[in-house]
């Protein structure tokens, strides 16, 4: 007996404790834990405890009845008169009476809603008096059908068919009385899942995605060529591949991890490894600036092929973006191969390495054409290239294509133009009521030249924009943007119909190496020039190995992008597969210092060890799944994006502070 009291003074003591430290959830006071647990064993057998509101409500929704339905399944299978219990969000209350009310419930995945009825006979009309709208219910109630006036001949929808007369609600949870929730709402990103709940399209947009996900697994596992799906580490080592990276401090002093930018080098040296396919939904990530296509982390569609080259992997990804637009498009993707057009071509045509190429505006190179005073008139620039573009006013009034232009280099998009350090843009609307049809300045045979080569028609607009003369370099020229903007412009502003459909293509031979830039890391060589996408790209051709010690500027990288309306989709190469060629472009072309060589030591081992050629791409999904759905911004096809700048998620709001027992733990140490 003493042994037992003992045990149930100790317990009821820790009890006590426990209860008495909890700072996170509303408790019991001291004094009612001690009554409750030092009563009679028989009364505390026999005695519910007097549990506070919040837990009697919780109670009540612990144990709910299991629906008997889905809506689909009901709306399709509903008898009259047969009990039904549906699970979702109630709706507005509408009160047609003292013994009337109506409310529509919307099934879980808020596609379908169905009225319920309630009459005051059932104990349940008054408890739904009590209830907020949008909280989840259980109902039970009985289908009926509803009542069609006899002059009422229109087919109806089976939503508007069916009713249910409540018999039992079950609420669930509860839901702000102050919270305003509508379709139209916008809600600010702390509240996301608001923004998720009221947003159909936004709910939609990810079932795409997962679809569309589904999809591209089904032709990589089930195609001609069957790939293998492979995880690779996301806790990965910092290796100087082109973008700034994210560490991950370790409890070891001095030792981190890097999030991955790409499985690149895993993937690489999972074909050294006897895996002939590989592919994986691979999460990167990369510590730049937020723009409209970019996340600080993302997904991508990576792949790799080895006894492959560029061309197999680009007939692979044709046969990928073919089953996703027969699938899920209204579209058709093109039948034959997708076209393939030089980086050089692209550039001059164009001015981007991923045009849009479906509204033309197409770049040519006049500056032999025009008179020299003309050119100083443009530009300060010793002998520069001038270029021009045509924007079609598709029969506008010269008038309205001067008060286009005059807003448009006024506005937030274009105003930039007019700093440009090699001079502003050159306008001029073509009138053919004007001597020379607008065109004076170019003179008499320049006007006519410029006419044959643009071939511009009544209230036509021309552009003219200088540069420097020196070969193409990054993705895009000054014209290149200014058409782009431009073209943007004019749809947003009713001037240009927006362009319809999807032109794929691929944007070939771009130069294996490019002038390095103080706004990328590039790879930390000393050369002045740096990988243009990564620098594990092959060479072309045996002269661009040549070119290698010749002139490594003018080689050409066997590099393919997959480019369709203005956005690339992705990238991929033939990769280098042997060791010394690595080497030697690491340490004597981009001139990488000893100890970051080390870093790619796993690398150089595994391609020693008889690596095969390979090749490999990897596809943006999130920007992917945004063109499929005609959206600006990769933040409408992810769930929760980070937003701002800095790449902040404010729902969490991370990057959070770092403790001082964090520090601590991870040997780290805040520089002012």
């Amino acid at each position: 007996m003493i042994l037992s009291a003992g045990v149930r003074l100790r317990s009821s003591f820790l009890l006590t404790k426990s209860l008495r430290s909890s700072r996170s959830i509303p408790c019991l006071s001291q004094s009612s834990a001690l009554r409750l647990f030092h009563r009679p064993a028989c009364l505390r057998q026999s005695t519910s405890p007097e549990l506070p509101a919040f837990l009697q409500t919780y109670k009540k929704a612990v144990e709910f009845p299991p629906a008997t339905h889905d809506f689909e399944s009901f709306l399709s299978q509903a008898e009259p008169n047969t009990q039904v219990v549906l699970h979702g969000y109630l709706g507005q209350r509408a009160d047609l009476s003292k013994k009337l009310s109506f409310v529509r419930l919307s099934d879980p995945t808020m596609k379908h809603s169905l009225q319920v009825v309630a009459f005051a006979k059932n104990d349940a009309f008054e408890q739904l008096k009590g209830l907020n709208t949008h909280i989840p219910v259980a109902v039970r109630g009985i289908a009926q059908r509803k009542k069609q006036k006899a002059s009422d001949t229109t087919e109806q929808a089976p939503e508007d068919m069916w009713e249910i007369a409540l018999e039992e609600i079950h609420p669930l949870n509860d839901f702000p009385k102050e919270l305003i929730m509508t379709p139209d709402t916008v809600f600010a990103p702390e509240q996301r899942y608001l923004q998720l709940r009221s947003d159909a399209a936004l709910r939609e947009a990810l079932a795409f995605r997962a679809e569309a996900r589904n999809i591209c697994k089904k032709e990589l596992d089930e195609g001609s060529d069957r790939f293998v799906e492979i995880e690779t580490p996301v806790l990965f080592k910092s290796t100087p591949e082109g973008a700034r990276e994210f560490l991950v401090p370790t409890r070891r002093p001095g030792l981190a991890y890097a999030l991955p930018q790409s499985p690149q080098q895993y993937k690489q040296i999972l074909m050294a490894s006897g895996i002939p396919r590989y592919y994986q939904f691979a999460r990167c990530f990369r510590d730049e600036d937020l723009r409209a296509d970019r996340q600080p982390e993302f997904t991508q569609l990576d792949m790799e092929m080895s006894f492959a080259t560029g061309q197999d992997v680009m007939r692979t990804i044709e046969g990928v973006i073919r089953r996703l637009w027969s699938t899920l498009m209204k579209d058709p993707a093109p039948e034959g191969p997708f076209k393939k057009v030089s980086y050089q071509e692209v550039m001059a045509k164009y001015g981007s390495d991923k045009p849009d190429t479906r509204y033309g505006m197409e770049i040519m190179r006049i500056d032999h054409l025009l008179p020299v005073d003309l050119v100083d008139k443009i530009s300060d620039l010793t002998e520069p290239i001038v270029e021009a573009f045509k924007l079609e006013a598709n029969d506008n009034d010269p008038q309205d294509t001067h008060k286009f232009i005059s807003q448009f280099l006024e506005s937030p998009a274009g105003a930039p133009f007019n700093s440009n350090s090699d001079g502003a843009p050159g306008v001029f609307v073509y009138n053919g009521r004007q001597p020379l049809c607008g065109l004076q300045p170019f003179g008499f045979e320049a006007a006519e030249q410029v006419e044959e080569v643009l071939d511009p028609d009544h209230g036509d607009l021309i552009i003219l924009q200088a540069r420097p003369r020196a070969p193409f370099s990054g993705g895009s020229t000054p014209i290149g943007d200014l058409r782009r903007a431009m073209h943007a412009y004019a749809v947003s502003t009713g001037f240009k119909p927006a362009p319809t459909g999807f032109d794929f293509m691929w944007v070939v031979d771009f130069p294996l190496f490019s002038p390095s830039s103080d706004t990328e890391p590039g790879q930390g060589g000393a050369a002045g020039i740096s990988s243009t996408h990564h620098p594990f790209t092959a060479p072309k051709s045996a002269a661009d190995v040549d070119m290698l010690l010749i002139d490594p500027t003018q080689a050409v990288a066997d590099h393919y992008d997959l480019v369709v309306n203005g956005v690339e989709l992705g990238g991929g190469s033939r990769r280098i597969h042997d060791a010394a060629v690595q080497e030697f472009i690491l340490r004597d072309i981009l001139k990488m210092p000893v100890e970051r060589l080390a870093d790619f030591s796993h690398l150089l081992d595994a391609l020693r060890a008889g690596c095969p050629p390979h090749a490999g791409l990897a596809l943006g999904f999130d920007r992917l799944v945004a063109v499929m759905l005609g959206k600006e911004s990769v933040r409408d096809v992810i769930a929760f994006p980070k937003t701002g700048k800095g790449g902040d998620d404010a729902m969490v709001k991370a990057p959070s502070p770092i403790t001082e027992q964090a520090l601590e733990t991870y040997h780290l140490r805040l520089r002012e």
